[in-house]
């Protein structure tokens, strides 16, 4: 059945769940209209000199899409004339078009990416953006998530404005998460153990006093829908101790770097988890962020994570001090791949309220996420998995995706 619509006609089948599914991430992935996809299939099907394998199509429920005029009467019959029903040559025409059309290939950087979340500030949420920026580059590419396309992350009142939500496809890249805080809580969010003191540990390493390989320390985060691309390199209780230890390491600035160096190969992105410090080690950790040669600009650098108030304002103040004296000193190049605003609510009120604009007025950096006070994430850390994994819908979930967009 048909009904016109514009140069274009309705028209309503029948397709299986699985071949529909395949069809909505393929075109998200190809960037393309389902419609324009189907479209494309018939157009091929239809001139073939025979039809294809025969698809079973049990269980196969309402499809409805649009088509040039005239394209579903040709369709119907070349069906008739192949002997074949409507639904069977659909379906094979939808699948020719997934067999030409195939998932395009990851881009993988040529240089691994580094980002470094920081703000010399505890309690800001550091951890929490790591780990979900990490798990949205990390996602299943051959599924669809929903993801906030933010048009403006605030007005000028400072509320957020209604989320525009779009499914599309995962990143699809390794990612390696580096617990490089002492308190351990990356570790522990993600479910995984501490590593031991008197083992092996980054602190080890960086000191100049391995005792293994490091990468023998990387542990797997299990979840589907990352497939084995999340890797998060535990922290050690250890690191509390290590602006002492690189007081004696000569060229220690760099000791972050000469560490991560033979795991960079592996994997697409590294994002570092900092202590809330201005020590030695976190100008181990802006160093490694900088940009190397060879690298275009906003690929590597900080991601400055901060809280509607006025403590983090005066935290962002030191923070970049301390990134100008390390260009200055260092003569190296630390760009800022933007701020994150997290946990945010704006039933605070008038400081909520008034320092989001204040983050919003800098513009260089600018604010690149915005990230709701929701309770998920706080039932993400107590039953310790990942939030994406665990509430893969929520609003905090849809933001750490429009994230990862911003800083991919």
């Amino acid at each position: 059945m048909s009904s016109p619509a514009n140069d274009r006609e309705k028209v309503v089948s029948k397709l299986p769940g699985w071949l529909r599914q395949n069809l909505k991430v393929r075109a998200a992935q190809h960037g393309i209209e389902i419609q324009a996809a189907v479209e494309q299939g018939i157009a091929a099907w239809c001139d073939l000199a025979a039809s294809l394998k025969t698809i079973d199509t049990r269980g196969a429920d309402s499809f409805a899409t649009f088509l040039p005029d005239g394209q579903w009467d040709t369709f119907r019959q070349a069906a008739n004339d192949r002997g074949v029903s409507l639904i069977q040559g659909l379906a094979q025409s939808v699948q020719l078009w997934l067999d030409t059309h195939q998932a395009p290939d990851i881009e993988r950087p040529a240089i691994t990416r580094r980002i470094i979340v920081c703000n010399q500030k505890g309690g800001v949420g550091k951890t929490a953006i790591t780990a979900g920026t990490g798990e949205a580059l990390a996602e299943n590419p051959n599924a669809l998530h929903p993801v906030r396309i933010a048009k403006q992350l605030a007005a000028a009142s400072g509320e957020e404005g209604p989320l525009d939500v779009e499914n599309l496809p995962g990143l699809g890249l390794r990612v390696l998460l580096v617990d490089f805080d002492p308190q351990c809580h990356l570790t522990n969010q993600l479910g995984a153990t501490p590593l031991p003191m008197g083992g092996d540990s980054l602190t080890n390493h960086m000191a100049g006093d391995p005792k293994g390989e490091l990468r023998d320390l990387v542990v797997s985060i299990d979840e589907e829908v990352f497939g084995e691309r999340l890797h998060l390199l535990p922290a050690c209780s250890d690191a509390f101790l290590l602006d002492v230890r690189l007081s004696a390491v000569r060229a220690r600035e760099a000791a972050l770097e000469r560490a991560l160096a033979p795991l960079e190969a592996d994997y697409d992105v590294i994002l570092v988890d900092c202590p809330p410090s201005l020590g030695l080690s976190m100008d181990a950790a802006a160093y490694y962020g900088r940009r190397r040669n060879g690298e275009a600009p906003g690929q590597s650098g900080a991601l400055v994570v901060v809280q509607a108030e006025d403590s983090s304002a005066d935290a962002y103040e030191l923070l970049t001090a301390q990134f100008e004296d390390l260009r200055s000193d260092l003569a190296v190049e630390i760009d800022y791949l933007g701020i994150v605003v997290n946990l945010y609510d704006s039933r605070r009120g008038y400081i909520a309220t008034s320092s989001l604009q204040g983050w919003v007025d800098i513009k260089d950096p600018r604010v690149v996420g915005l990230v709701g006070d929701l309770k998920e994430q706080k039932e993400a850390v107590r039953v310790k998995r990942p939030l994406l994994a665990y509430a893969p819908r929520s609003q905090q979930a849809v933001a750490m995706r429009a994230l990862a967009r911003e800083v991919s």
